[in-house]
C-alpha cells in the first residue's frame, strides 16, 4: 500500500472521525455554490490548469462514494487523483458533483486494487478540474501521486494559495504541524499530514536515509526514504545529504510507534523551502 493509496476502511473511519469533530456548520454549504460559479467563471484564470491529460470518458455523479470517490450513473466507481482529504472535502466535493455532468482525463484508466479508476475530474467542458476547485478553496491536500510536472506544479499553485489565504482548513493555525512537536504529529498517526521544519541531520541506516528533525532520533519527527527511490531524488536534482540543515515542508501517512515517521516515496512529498519564506507553522 502506498502513501497514495489508502484502505477505504481506513479512509471511512477517518471520515467518520471527521464528522464528528467538524465544525463546519451545515448552512455553509449553500455559501459553497457562489464560489463553484466563481470558480466556473475562472476557468481560463486563474485556477485553470495543464492537467488535460488523455480523456478517459464521461459520465453523470450517481452519488459521492467518499471524500475522494463518486459513483457515475453508468456504475463506474472514479477516485479523484491528485488530492487527500480534510475534515471538509466530503462536504464540498458533494457540493461541487452531485448530479453534476463530468469529464474524466488521465494517463490510463487501469482500476485500482477496489475497482476505483483514477482520473482528473472536470464538470462539463470546465477546463478546471474538480482536484485544483477544491485544492483552491482549502478543502483538499496535495498528494503528490501526480508525477507530470507541470501538472504537479499547477496543484501545489492552488494549495499554497488557498494557504497564503487561509482559506478553508489552512484557516487553523495547526493545519501544518511543526516538526519540533513531535507529539502532535504523533497524534496524526493514520492520517495524511503536512509538516514544516528544519532538518538537522542526514543518516543512512541500510537501505533507508533518514532525516532527522530532532536530536533525540527515537522520539524526534523523522522522515524515511528507502534506497529505491533516490534515483528519483537524484533526477529532480535533489542530494538528500543537502538537505541537512534546510526547512522543508513534508507531506504523507504518519507512522511510528515511538518517534512520528513519514515514509517518503515521491519527490513531490518533499518541497524546499526559502529561508526568507514565511511558515506555515504559525501563520
Amino acid at each position: 500500500m502506498t502513501a497514495c493509496e489508502e484502505d477505504p476502511s481506513r479512509l471511512t473511519a477517518h471520515e467518520l472521525k471527521s464528522g464528528r469533530n467538524a465544525t463546519f456548520p451545515g448552512h455553509v454549504t449553500q455559501l459553497l455554490h457562489p464560489i463553484v460559479a466563481f470558480l466556473l467563471v475562472a476557468a481560463h484564470g486563474a485556477f485553470a490548469t495543464p492537467c488535460h491529460f488523455e480523456s478517459q470518458g464521461e459520465g453523470r455523479v450517481a452519488a459521492i462514494v467518499d471524500a475522494r470517490s463518486v459513483r457515475l450513473d453508468d456504475g463506474r466507481e472514479i477516485r479523484l487523483t491528485g488530492i487527500e482529504q480534510t475534515a471538509t472535502t466530503k462536504q464540498a466535493l458533494t457540493s461541487l458533483l452531485s448530479g453534476r455532468d463530468v469529464t474524466l482525463r488521465s494517463a490510463d484508466d487501469t482500476p485500482d486494487r477496489y475497482g476505483r479508476q483514477g482520473a482528473l475530474v472536470f464538470i462539463g467542458e470546465n477546463d478546471t478540474s474538480v482536484q485544483a476547485m477544491l485544492l483552491a478553496q482549502g478543502d483538499a491536500f496535495v498528494s503528490a501521486e501526480i508525477v507530470d510536472k507541470d501538472c504537479a506544479t499547477a496543484l501545489m499553485a492552488s494549495e499554497a494559495a488557498a494557504r497564503r489565504q487561509k482559506m478553508g482548513s489552512w484557516a487553523d493555525p495547526s493545519a501544518i504541524k511543526n516538526a519540533e512537536s513531535p507529539d502532535d504529529i504523533l497524534a496524526e498517526i493514520g492520517r495524511f499530514t503536512v509538516v514544516e521544519g528544519k532538518v538537522l541531520s542526514v543518516r543512512q541506516a541500510g537501505a533507508t536515509t533518514y532525516l532527522n528533525f530532532g536530536r533525540n532520533w527515537t522520539r524526534g519527527f523523522a522522515v524515511t526514504i528507502s534506497k529505491r527511490t533516490l534515483p528519483a531524488f537524484e533526477s529532480a536534482g535533489i542530494a538528500l545529504k543537502s538537505l541537512q540543515n534546510r526547512r522543508i515542508r513534508v507531506r504523507g501517512w504518519v507512522e511510528g510507534n515511538t518517534g512520528p515517521r513519514i515514509d517518503v516515496r515521491l519527490v513531490g512529498q518533499v518541497e524546499l523551502l526559502g529561508a526568507s519564506e514565511p511558515t506555515g507553522v504559525r501563520p
